[in-house]
């Protein structure tokens, strides 16, 4: 009883662990079965969202790609030139437009050589690793000569002058626009010779005329003897005006041609300009306030610089207040003091004891004359050495008791400060214009190069 009882118990344990077995065995059946079916669902949608962004980025790239396209077409067809290249200035793109300012015939796109074999231009070169350098836009002007290898077909090659607007771009890269102004340049010299060869053909009657009006003038009485004066004003004032225009279309042509170079002492030249139009100045109790070296001299042309110091105080007394000062300071400096650009901003107001020995060769001389005046009217202070241009008195900027700088001249023809700049410049030099900070009158700064070594 004991044997069986003990072999029933083990058959039933038995059973019952099988039983257990078999459904442990459905149960992790069913869970592998919902697992499987979890995880293809879960597969499914991964591959799903998976090939949709795989399209979209696609579409997306297509629509990049029809951009470039579009800015590719735009920059072919631009009547601009542009040129981009890259850090270490090869040549990456470039439109017909820039090829044919540029002349460039040997890169062909996707050819990557260096921007110097295909182009000899130190100014472009300049512009670019000055915009790489600094990071911001750039504009510059220059006048390209195209090389020519034919000895034959060397004059047939022109020069242009072209502008550039340079930009920096990602990673070192520069895209350069090209703009062609010889065009413009060559109007504005056609314009300035039709008004050259009118002013030669109006220079001969108008003399007549003058002649006329004074033989006339001392053989009438009033009031037809007022009527040929006023006459004999206004052809005096177009003979003026004629010759002011040759004079500065001269100036303009042959620079360096119309200059005669000779030592002169500066202070001496400002002194002698000045008693010139000292009655002038009586009248309105001015005075002049030199401030500079005792002795300075250079090489400059004393006719010409003796025109821009008596337009100057001619436009300073007339435009002045009453018992005004016109302040003239004379700075010399030497070629270490100079900035980036070959100028000096000395301070408006500099003492005496301040300036360099007389006997120092300086490499630049500075010239700043101050009135106390009502200054330039501020819309005038980009035009003032535009030909012909005159002050708007209903746009002057105060209401003192004398005018806003009219930038007239001596002879009232709108040129007077246009053949300023044309003289300073054709000594190598600059002019500015503004308004003083403290008189408020005309600032004129005038820089000029040492000439000492000129024969």
């Amino acid at each position: 009883m004991t044997l069986l009882a003990f072999l029933l118990g083990l058959a039933l344990g038995i059973g019952f662990w099988l039983w257990q077995r078999q459904r442990l065995q459905r149960q992790l059946k069913q869970m592998l079965g919902v697992l499987q079916t979890d995880a293809s669902s879960t597969a499914m949608s991964v591959v799903s969202r998976l090939r949709q962004e795989i399209a979209q980025a696609n579409e997306h790239r297509s629509q990049l790609e029809e951009r470039l396209q579009t800015w590719r077409r735009l920059l072919e067809v631009a009547p601009l030139g542009y040129l981009q290249v890259d850090e270490e200035n090869r040549l990456l793109c470039c439109n017909d437009q820039a090829r044919h300012l540029l002349q460039i015939d040997r890169w062909e796109p996707r050819q990557l050589r260096l921007l110097l074999e295909l182009v000899r231009s130190y100014e472009l070169d300049q512009l670019i690793e000055q915009t790489r350098h600094q990071q911001k836009p750039t504009i510059q002007e220059w006048v390209f000569h195209p090389p020519c290898l034919d000895g034959e077909a060397m004059g047939e090659v022109r020069s242009l002058t072209l502008r550039a607007s340079s930009w920096p771009l990602p990673h070192g890269h520069v895209g350069v626009f090209l703009e062609n102004r010889q065009p413009l340049i060559e109007l504005a010299q056609s314009r300035n010779q039709w008004f050259s060869d009118l002013a030669h053909e109006l220079r001969t009657p108008l003399t007549s005329i003058r002649l006329v009006a004074e033989a006339l003038q001392g053989r009438l009485e009033n009031p037809a003897r007022r009527w040929v004066e006023q006459l004999l004003h206004e052809t005096n004032r177009l003979i003026n005006l004629i010759q002011n225009w040759l004079e500065l279309s001269n100036l303009e042509k042959n620079p360096s041609k119309s200059l005669t170079y000779q030592s002169l002492e500066l202070r001496s030249l400002i002194q002698s300009a000045w008693q010139t139009l000292e009655p002038l100045a009586q009248q309105k109790q001015m005075c002049l306030a030199y401030v500079g070296p005792d002795t300075l001299w250079i090489r400059a042309d004393e006719a010409r610089l003796t025109q821009v110091f008596l337009n100057l105080f001619d436009n300073s007394i007339k435009h002045s207040h009453r018992q005004g000062t016109i302040r003239v300071e004379v700075t010399a400096r030497e070629a270490q003091v100079l900035d980036s650009e070959g100028t000096v901003d000395s301070p408006p107001f500099s003492n005496a004891s301040d300036q360099p020995d007389s006997d120092a060769s300086p490499s630049l001389i500075q010239i700043d004359m101050i009135d106390t005046g009502s200054g330039f009217a501020d819309s005038d202070l980009p035009h003032v050495f535009k030909r012909l241009y005159r002050g708007d008195p209903s746009r002057q900027k105060s209401q003192g008791t004398s005018e806003p700088f009219t930038l007239v001249g001596s002879s009232g023809s709108g040129l007077g400060l246009s053949i300023i700049q044309q003289i300073i410049q054709a000594h190598g030099g600059t002019v500015q214009a503004r308004n003083h900070p403290e008189t408020g009158g005309a600032w004129l700064q005038i820089k000029l190069p040492d000439h000492k070594n000129l024969s």
